[in-house]
C-alpha cells in the first residue's frame, strides 16, 4: 500500500492524529519554502522525496538499535512544519548530511548551500507525514504510516513526493 494511501487511511479513521489541515499545512510550507527560494514546489518535492529516504535509513537504524518507540519518539519530538536543526544532529551524522546535501543538489539543480538551510524545515515536513498515524487513543498502538515507511522495499525511492501531489489533488489545492 502507497505511504499516501496509508494517509488517508489515517485520516479517514478517528483514532489517527493525521486530518486534511495537517496535510494541508504541509502543502503551504512547501509552497512558502519554494517562494522563499524562489523554486518550483515540484522541486521542493523532489527534494523530499530524498529526504524521506535518508531518513527512513535513519529511521530504520533508530529502531533497529532503539526499537520502534524510538523511532516514534523521534517523529513526535520533531514532526511540523517549522525549522528545527536538531533534528538533523538527532538523525544523521555528518557524512549522511553530506551525501543527502550532494544527491539533492545534483537532483534538483537546487546548490548545496541552499538545500542545507533548507533542511531543517524538509526533514521536520517529512516527520509530520509520518505522525498522520499517530493514535489519539490508548486502545489502539503503533503507528501504521510509520512502519509501513519502515518496511518499504528499500528501493532508495520514497514516495513523498508522489504522496504531496496525491495530498494536493485530494484537498483540491
Amino acid at each position: 500500500m502507497s505511504l499516501f494511501n496509508q494517509i488517508l487511511g489515517a485520516i479517514n479513521n478517528p483514532e489517527r492524529e493525521a486530518s486534511s489541515n495537517q496535510l494541508g499545512n504541509i502543502l503551504n510550507t512547501v509552497q512558502q519554502l519554494s517562494n522563499s527560494y524562489n523554486t518550483n514546489p515540484s522541486t521542493i518535492q523532489s527534494a523530499m522525496s530524498i529526504v524521506g529516504g535518508f531518513t527512513r535509513s535513519a529511521l530504520q537504524q533508530k529502531r533497529n538499535t532503539g526499537g520502534e518507540a524510538q523511532a516514534q519518539n523521534i517523529i513526535n519530538q520533531f514532526a511540523g512544519t517549522q525549522a528545527n536543526s536538531q533534528v538533523l544532529q538527532m538523525l544523521f551524522n555528518s557524512s549522511q548530511l553530506q551525501a543527502m546535501i550532494q544527491q539533492i543538489s545534483a537532483r534538483t539543480g537546487i546548490n548545496a548551500q541552499t538545500v542545507q538551510a533548507m533542511l531543517p524545515i524538509l526533514v521536520p515536513l517529512v516527520l509530520n507525514f509520518l505522525k498522520t498515524g499517530n493514535s489519539t487513543s490508548a486502545r489502539q498502538s503503533g503507528n501504521p504510516v510509520l512502519s509501513s515507511f519502515l518496511d518499504a522495499n528499500g528501493d532508495g525511492e520514497v514516495d513523498i513526493a508522489d504522496a504531496m501531489m496525491m495530498a494536493s489533488r485530494y484537498l483540491g489545492k
